[in-house]
């Protein structure tokens, strides 16, 4: 049972770095690359497959890191406001983009390529082509995505900010003497 405890501070930090890492890199360079280079469908396509993926991934990491504080695993945490108070407000943005705005933005970016289709379907008055502009329902759909997108990118900033100050915390807590 000794071993347990002793185990607990290398997980713990390896869990933190691969939270936060994964977090930072999504977040400000993968998105951004991807936006930058790929065409719109497949960037598309790539991000459906990729948030969901990641979001679930943050809520894991983010449970893994919480249960390997040491010494006591996720006991530790009641220690102080400071540390368990990042660790809740990460866990509800995590869960809430995992659970409600992840899948809202997905669902509102299918049915806008869906509602794109069905535009362009649609009969064109005289036979001249007349660019008007979105139709109603496409301005519809695009307010519920940009609103859905903009929850999932807020929620997730306040995920990064939170574990960037416990990771402030951690390391103001870490003895490292250099030889």
């Amino acid at each position: 049972m000794d071993r347990i405890p002793a185990l607990l501070g290398p997980f713990h930090l390896l869990f933190y770095s691969a939270l936060l890492g994964t977090e930072l890199y999504q977040t400000f360079v993968m998105t951004k690359v991807c936006y930058e280079v790929l065409p719109r469908s497949a960037f598309t396509t790539l991000q459906k497959h990729i948030f969901p993926l990641y979001f679930r991934g943050q809520t894991a990491l983010l449970l893994l890191t919480a249960v390997t504080i040491p010494p006591h695993s996720f006991y530790s945490i009641t220690r102080s406001k400071q540390d368990w108070i990042p660790f809740a407000v990460a866990g509800v943005t995590a869960v809430l983009n995992l659970g409600i705005y992840e899948p809202r933005t997905r669902k509102a970016m299918v049915d806008r390529i869906h509602q794109v289709t069905r535009d362009s379907r649609q009969p064109i008055e005289g036979g001249s082509i007349v660019d008007e502009g979105p139709t109603l329902e496409m301005q519809r759909l695009n307010r519920v995505f940009s609103k859905n997108h903009a929850m999932t990118i807020h929620l997730n900033l306040i995920s990064v900010a939170a574990m960037m100050f416990y990771g402030w915390r951690l390391a103001s807590r870490l003895n490292v003497a250099f030889a």
